[in-house]
């Protein structure tokens, strides 16, 4: 059986201060004299599951649960504390909004700059410059900085760099919740003509309607611990009960 994902005993855990530090200058004096104190923070709790090529994967949990951490994990953000993540194939996420992106370049700087550090090479990104400007509708705001767009630009932006290339694993993380009606709607679209082509997609949203209407298996993570892996409408009944 084929995997495109594998978390094996996955987990991953932070230093945080230990007390409330009011400004910058209050860090440096405590850090100099050896008076800051941390405490570890577990984000996530051996975590374990494999996703199949061309699954459709939604992840749910409450806010601070530990989804942004384990997205971040499985795009190769962060190393985890323990435990292995293994992906085959490409890779596109779309876990944070702007990430990879120069607010100082244009926008179609950033499409070369984006696609350049997702392995495409000149010609890839040449003979798909004029399809992804396109689809994000940005023409008339390509060749000006991305710290002017907003942030529903940005999404539409990010989106139609990385759909553009037909990864083996899509991870989208809330980035759609931006933004106007209408590119949701184009973007869903997208991502379900992605799915029939065989692209494994790893989806995140707290709008349990459209994970019902997109995702083939559930995956819930409660306080960095995986609650419940598998059926789509008991697991997310049992969500929206919690």
């Amino acid at each position: 059986m084929k995997y495109v994902i594998e978390v094996k005993k996955m987990s991953m855990s932070f230093n945080v201060l230990n007390e409330k530090v009011t400004s910058l200058k209050e860090f440096f004096i405590k850090f100099l004299k050896g008076n800051i104190k941390y405490r570890k923070f577990n984000a996530l709790n051996n975590i374990n599951f494999s996703i199949q090529k061309g699954e459709v994967v939604g992840l749910i949990g409450f806010n601070g649960a530990g989804k942004s951490t384990l997205l971040k994990l499985i795009s190769g953000v962060l190393t985890p504390t323990e435990g292995s993540v293994t992906i085959e194939g490409r890779i596109a996420p779309l876990i944070e909004l702007g990430a990879g992106f120069d607010p100082e370049l244009t926008g179609r700087e950033n499409v070369v700059l984006n696609s350049k550090l997702l392995g495409f090479s000149k010609k890839e990104i040449k003979d798909r410059m004029d399809s992804i400007i396109e689809f994000s509708e940005l023409k008339d705001f390509i060749d000006i900085p991305l710290k002017n767009y907003s942030s529903g630009m940005l999404a539409r932006l990010g989106f139609s760099i990385a759909t553009s290339y037909t990864p083996e694993v899509l991870i989208v993380d809330e980035v759609l919740s931006v933004g106007d009606f209408h590119f949701q709607e184009k973007s869903i679209k997208k991502i379900h003509d992605m799915i029939q082509g065989g692209t494994t997609v790893f989806f995140v949203s707290h709008n349990i309607q459209q994970v019902r209407e997109l995702c083939t298996r559930v995956i819930w993570i409660d306080n960095g611990n995986l609650k419940a892996d598998g059926d789509v409408e008991s697991i997310t009944e049992e969500y929206m009960r919690s």
